[in-house]
This record gives structure tokens, C-alpha cells and sequence, in this order.
């Protein structure tokens, strides 16, 4: 399975920089969180969709009038493909550190 996400659909933490952006920290000589950094952002962001879409029910669920269910149910699918992503992730990256941990040295 392959997961590609757009610029628009990336998780802010680990959206492609601007060129400016960019030179301004090479200038400053601020150091990048690299992969931890953007493994933090995206988790994060997963954090955050599964905490609105828990929010959204709760608000259907009390008959808010200015939610509507729809929202929700896209809000639930979005937290829901986000966290399948994330096992994904965490299962290749324990996948990757067991077969280094058994090579032969």
C-alpha cells in the first residue's frame, strides 16, 4: 500500500518548505527536527482530527443544531484513515528495526 499526500492534504509538521523559509532557518543555523520532528507533527495531527471528531459526536449527539452529521461522519473518516496511516507507519518502522536488528554483522 502507498500513501501519497498532497501539499494541501500533508500535515502541516511536514508540508515542503518555501525557499524563504527555508534560507531564513539556514541562516539563523536553527537545527531541523528531521524525521523525529515530523514523525511528532503528524502525530499530532492524528491527535488532534481523532479530538474533533470525538467533539463533532458529541455535539450530534447532544442535537446541536449547528452541526451537522455529515461533518461529523467525514471528521470520524478522516481521524479513522489517519490512524490506519499512523499503524502503517509504526508497523514498517518496527518491521525495519527488527530486520537491522538481525543482520548479520
Amino acid at each position: 500500500m502507498e500513501l501519497r499526500l498532497n501539499p494541501t492534504t500533508m500535515p502541516t509538521a511536514i508540508r515542503p518548505a518555501s525557499a524563504a523559509g527555508i534560507a531564513s532557518r539556514q541562516g539563523a543555523g536553527a537545527v531541523d527536527g528531521g524525521f523525529a520532528g515530523a514523525l511528532k507533527g503528524a502525530l499530532g495531527t492524528v491527535s488532534a482530527a481523532q479530538n474533533d471528531a470525538s467533539q463533532l459526536q458529541r455535539e450530534v449527539q447532544m442535537e446541536n443544531p449547528k452541526v451537522s452529521l455529515e461533518e461529523t461522519m467525514v471528521a470520524i473518516q478522516k481521524a479513522q484513515i489517519g490512524f490506519q496511516a499512523t499503524l502503517h507507519v509504526r508497523n514498517r518502522m518496527v518491521q525495519a528495526y527488527t530486520d537491522i536488528m538481525n543482520m548479520q554483522v
